[in-house]
This record gives structure tokens, sequence and C-alpha cells, in this order.
């Protein structure tokens, strides 16, 4: 599907691209707004937080384009776009995505959910860097890399089974009355729970085929003006398939939902690893080729922003505050910054 789209937007002249980029960013924002207000529906319905609820079923309709992009390089032949995704995607969605949606606004902490989940968020990242060491060689490690092993893949996707058994577990362990009542009482007139599910579905459709169309215009129109392929790839690609999780979460913030945000972005990450990594690593006989460039950059720099999180939970009280937002962003910046530092050298 990826190459029919790449191949039926070429097809398009630049002023039809530019109407297509414009229209597919309306649909966009119309599905990350439907998303954000079915998903407060259901929290509500279900009396589950809205921290558990975009940590689960939020994150799992957002990370798809990353999954179809992993998935797809790896049978493809590109075992290290497949992963780098992964990594890049994490990169991404906690520097970037949640420092903005701080910056919007203050996010709401639920901090027994936020330090349970985030903990989790915080494991599958050093589970991932442990998983591609080349344990019968580790003193090869920065000069010849390792491998997500494809039995790897299949036991992340187990994982993710249990992680996702598990959140339904907790969420029935929710006390009653966690929701304030005029926000249950604006729901009291909503759909029943089947017919918001099959909203919250259509909504997460829209997001991630509204992505699928605007990434490959915003790369034609880029190529078409001659703007260097390198640069597509390192930005336009990385940043593309995290493009649901950046609207949903700035959505969530605009609109006083940040625990969703905060929820999104955390449930992302660790499906960013037992779901994007392991499907990827599951579909390829060798698994995923981890270069020796994982160990000295990416990998170092996804763990370091991922403790700047949990370190700035820590530190906080019942809210991320706007100057953690910039923290997190600054994390983002010096990360890319190195990350082209080391390319450059």
């Amino acid at each position: 599907m990826d190459e029919w789209i790449h191949h039926f937007i070429a097809g398009f002249p630049l002023p039809a691209l530019l109407v297509i980029i414009a229209v597919t960013l309306y649909t966009l924002g119309r599905g990350a707004g439907m998303l954000v207000d079915e998903a407060v529906t259901l929290s509500t319905r279900w009396g589950v937080p809205k921290t558990l609820i975009g940590a689960t079923v939020v994150s799992l309709g957002t990370t798809m384009p990353e999954v179809a992009v992993s998935v797809s390089a790896a049978i493809k032949g590109s075992p290290g776009l497949a992963l780098g995704n992964a990594v890049g995607s994490i990169i991404c969605d906690t520097g970037l995505i949640l420092g903005l949606a701080a910056l919007i606004a203050p996010l709401p902490l639920n901090r027994a959910i936020v330090n349970r989940q985030g903990w989790l968020q915080l494991g599958a990242g050093f589970l991932l860097v442990i998983a591609c060491l080349p344990w019968g060689s580790l003193e090869d490690t920065f000069s010849e890399g390792g491998r997500l092993p494809q039995w790897m893949g299949w036991v992340f996707l187990a994982l993710l089974v249990v992680y996702l058994w598990q959140s339904i577990r907790w969420s029935r362990n929710q006390k009653p009355g966690t929701l304030m009542e005029e926000e249950v009482e604006s729901h009291t007139d909503s759909s029943r729970a089947i017919f918001v599910l099959g909203k919250l579905t259509f909504a997460i459709g829209l997001v991630v085929i509204s992505s699928l169309v605007l990434i490959p215009a915003v790369q034609e129109v880029a190529a078409r003006m001659r703007v260097p392929e390198s640069i597509i790839a390192a930005t336009l690609v990385a940043f593309g398939t995290s493009l649901p999780e950046l609207v949903t979460a700035v959505t969530a913030a605009r609109r006083g939902h940040g625990e969703l945000a905060v929820g999104n972005v955390i449930g992302a990450d660790i499906l960013n690893v037992l779901f994007v990594a392991g499907a990827a690593a599951a579909v390829t006989s060798d698994g995923l080729a981890a270069p020796p460039h994982f160990f000295r950059m990416l990998f170092p720099m996804m763990l370091f922003i991922l403790i700047v999180f949990r370190v700035g939970v820590f530190a906080s009280g019942s809210e991320l505050k706007r100057p953690f937002g910039f923290v997190l962003i600054g994390a983002y910046i010096i990360v890319t910054v190195l990350s082209y530092t080391n390319r450059a050298g």
C-alpha cells in the first residue's frame, strides 16, 4: 500500500500536491480531535483514567504508522531502517512531542499510573538495548554492532499481549469516582460504549490514513524543490511516522486532557519496542541488524531522553509544567545535534 500511495502521489502536479497536503492536515486535525473526544468519553463510561486509555487504546492506534513502515522496511531488506524508525520514534515522542504538549498547557499527572507505566517505558528501552547486544562477542559491540534476532521479536510480541492484558486488569481495579462529576455529567447523553468504540476506531483510522498520505506528499514536494534526499530521510520519515502522536498529544493538551497526552506518549514508547521492533524482527529470518552507530549514538540517546523524562516526573508534583517542556525539547535538540555531528564526523 505504501508503494502504491507513493506512485499515486507522484502523478500529481505541484499545485495539486499542495492542496493534498492542506486537506490531509485538515483531516488529521479533525481525526485527532475526534480521537481525543471519544477517548475521553470511553474513559468516563468505563471509569478508567485517561492516562491508562492513552497508554493502551490510543497508543495502539497512533503507532500503526511506525508498525507499517518498520515491518515493510524489514521485509524489503532494510532492517536498519526498521529498527531506526522504532528508536527514533521513542526519541521524538518523549522529547519533542511531550515537550510541545507541556508548553501548550501543564500536563496533569496521575502519579500512580505514570510511575507504573513510566517504569515499564524505561524498562522497555533497556530491554531493547540488551536484546540487541552481541552476547557472544561483547567486545565487538562498538565496532561490529549487534542484532535483534527473530525469536526475540516473537518474545516482544508475547510481552505485548501480556502488557495489554495486564493493563486491562489494572483498569478493572481502578476505584470508582476517580473522574470529576461535571465531566461524567457532560457525557451522560453519549452513545453506548460500543458506538463510542466504533467512532474511536474511525478516528484512529482517519489519523493513520491521513498521515500515510501526508508523508509521501511532503516528500514529493521536497524532492521537486530539490531538497537533498538525505535531509528528507533524516527528518520527514522519522518525524512523519510520529505525526499521529504529535497531533493527538497537542490536541489533548489544548482541550485540557493532558493526562491523555502523557499516557499516549508513554504507551507509544512501550509499543515502539514491543510492537514495532517486535513485529519487524518477527517477520525476518535474520532479525533486525543494529549497526555500531546504534550502540555509539542512537541507543544512548534513547535511554538519555527516557531517563530525563523519569527524572522530570520524579521532580514534578501533580503536573508536568511548562519549564519541563523546555527541558524535554532541549534534550531532543541536543540529541539531534549530536546525531548529525556524529554522522558528519
